[in-house]
C-alpha cells in the first residue's frame, strides 16, 4: 500500500484507523492507534513516545540500571518517525491500516543505537559497503492452545493444546485448525507478507508458518508483523498463540530457524558451481564467523531463562556449535548444496527471539569472517547431540550474558553502550527469576527438605 493508496482508502471512508508502530527490544509493535486522517497531517514528519519503550522487560516494568533512561533523567521521548514504505491494511480488523516506524533521539533526531530496527539497518548497510545484500527468511513455529491469553490466566496458566498429538506435516489433524490458520495465512498475504504456507509440527499443537525469503530488513518486518497478527487472529479464534520457547519440560519447543545468504548484482553470492557443494569460499568465511562468534551472540538468539530450556538432546534443538550438511541435529545446517540456491540454516533461535536482533548479529559475526577471512573447518557428519563433539550454545541465560558482555566482536558492530544495553536486559531476567519461588520448589521440597 502506498501513501497515495492509504489516501484513497480515507476518502473512501474504508480506512479510519492507523496503527503507528515501533519494534521493542521484545520484539513486539507498541505505537498509537491514530484517526486516519490524523495520520495523514503527521505521516511525513513524527509523533512520540516515552523513550522507556526500549528500557523494558517482558512483563512492561520501568526497572533500573539502564543507561539510555531510567527516573534519574526523568523518561523524556522518543522521535517515532513513519517508514511509509511499510504501510500496510490490516485484514483482520475493521478499516485498519499499520506503518512502522523508525526511533530517533528526541533532541537530536538521529536514529536511536540499540533501537531493534537501527541495529539491522546498520548491519545491512555494512554489507552493502562491502558489496552483498543480505537475504534472509525466518520460519515461524508456535503453539496454538485452548482459550484466549486472558482465559488461560483466569485458571491458573493450565494449558491444553488445540490438538491431542504430533501433528507434524499431518493433514487431517491441522485440518481441525484452519478455522485459525487459513485467515492468518489470508490475512498476512493480504497485507503484503509474502506467505508461502503453513504445517503442523513435531508437538500436539504446534503449527510452523513459512514466508518467502527477502532482504534482511523486510523479513523482520515480515516476522514481526506475522507474529503480532497471528497472536490477534487466534485471538479473534478463541485460541492462543503462543511464541515461548518451551513450554513443558516434556514437549519440543519452538524454534524460528534463520535462512540467509548474501548477494549481488552477479547472484548469489554464497555459490561457486567450481567447488564441492557448490559453496563459495565468501560463504565459507561467513559460516566460520558465525561459528567462532556463536557463543558471543547466543543472547540475541534466546533472551530468556526458558529459552534455554528448549537446548536438549533429541528435540531437533541444537546444543552443539557445528555446521553440517543437511543435518537437522546440527546448530548450522546448509542447505541447497550443490544448486544456486545453497544457504546457511541457522537452528539456534527460539521462537522467542528479537527477528531484528537475531538476524543482526548474524550478519555481524558472518561479515566478521569474510573481513578475517576465517577458515571453515570440515562439516560434521552424524549426531551433533553426542557428548564432546564440539563447544556447547551456552547453556543458561548468565552463561550467554557473559559471553555477550565479553564480545569484542559485538562491541565493533554494535557499540559498547549497546552491548551494555542489552547485558543489563540479560540480567533482569536473571534477575527477576531468582526472586520467584516457583511451583516446582513447593513441590519438590515442602515436605522433603
Amino acid at each position: 500500500m502506498t501513501f497515495e493508496d492509504l489516501k484513497t482508502e480515507i476518502a473512501a471512508a474504508r480506512i479510519d484507523t492507523v496503527l503507528v508502530c515501533m519494534v521493542d527490544m521484545q520484539g513486539r509493535l507498541l505505537g498509537k492507534r491514530f484517526h486516519a486522517e490524523a495520520f495523514l497531517e503527521m505521516a511525513e514528519h513524527e509523533t512520540h513516545c516515552c523513550n522507556y519503550l526500549l528500557a523494558t522487560d517482558l512483563a512492561m516494568s520501568t526497572p533500573e540500571g539502564f543507561a539510555a533512561t531510567s527516573w534519574q533523567s526523568g523518561y523524556g521521548d522518543y522521535v517515532m518517525k513513519p517508514d511509509l514504505s511499510t504501510l500496510r491494511p490490516v485484514p483482520w480488523l475493521e478499516g485498519t491500516a499499520m506503518c512502522l516506524c523508525d526511533v530517533l533521539d528526541h533532541h537530536t533526531h538521529e536514529p536511536v543505537p540499540h533501537s531493534p530496527r537501527e541495529m539491522l539497518k546498520r548491519q545491512v548497510a555494512r554489507a552493502k559497503a562491502m558489496g552483498f545484500d543480505a537475504i534472509m527468511a525466518t520460519e515461524l513455529e508456535f503453539f496454538l492452545f485452548q482459550g484466549t491469553h486472558d482465559e488461560i490466566a483466569r485458571n491458573g496458566f493450565h494449558l491444553s493444546p488445540i490438538s491431542n498429538y504430533n501433528e507434524d506435516y499431518h493433514i487431517f489433524q491441522t485440518t481441525k485448525e484452519e478455522p485459525i490458520m487459513r485467515p492468518i495465512r489470508n490475512h498476512l498475504r493480504a497485507m503484503g507478507i509474502p506467505v508461502e504456507g503453513s504445517k503442523g509440527e513435531a508437538e500436539a499443537g504446534q503449527e510452523e508458518l513459512n514466508i518467502k525469503y527477502a532482504d534482511a530488513l523486510a523479513t523482520a518486518d515480515h516476522h514481526t508483523i506475522a507474529k503480532h497478527g497471528i497472536k490477534e487472529i487466534a485471538h479473534l479464534n478463541g485460541a492462543a498463540a503462543s511464541f515461548l520457547a518451551k513450554w513443558h519440560h516434556q514437549r519440543v519447543g519452538s524454534a524460528a530457524h534463520v535462512h540467509q545468504s548474501l548477494w549481488t548484482a552477479e547472484g548469489n553470492a554464497f555459490f561457486d558451481a567450481d567447488r564441492p557443494l557448490a559453496k563459495s569460499e565468501v560463504m565459507d568465511h561467513y559460516m566460520a564467523g558465525l561459528l567462532k562468534y556463536a557463543a558471543d551472540y547466543t543472547y540475541f538468539m534466546a533472551p530468556y531463562i526458558n529459552s534455554y530450556k528448549r537446548f536438549a538432546k533429541g528435540t531437533f534443538a541444537p546444543t552443539q556449535i557445528v555446521w553440517s550438511v543437511d543435518n537437522r541435529t546440527a546448530a548450522f545446517r546448509l542447505c541447497g548444496d550443490g544448486t544456486k540456491a545453497v544457504r546457511i540454516e541457522c537452528r539456534v533461535p527460539g521462537a522467542d527471539m528479537n527477528p531484528y536482533l537475531a538476524q543482526a548479529a548474524m550478519l555481524a559475526a558472518g561479515l566478521k569472517g569474510i573481513e578475517d577471512k576465517l577458515p571453515l573447518p570440515e562439516p560434521f557428519k552424524g549426531d551433533a547431540y553426542a557428548d564432546g563433539v564440539a563447544s556447547y550454545i551456552p547453556g543458561t541465560l548468565r552463561d550467554a550474558c557473559e559471553a555477550l558482555t565479553g564480545s569484542e566482536m559485538l562491541r565493533e558492530a554494535f557499540g559498547p553502550e549497546v552491548v551494555t544495553h542489552y547485558a543489563r536486559a540479560a540480567t533482569l531476567e536473571i534477575e527477576d527469576f531468582n526472586r520467584v519461588v516457583t511451583d516446582y520448589e513447593i513441590a519438590r521440597g515442602l515436605e522433603k527438605a
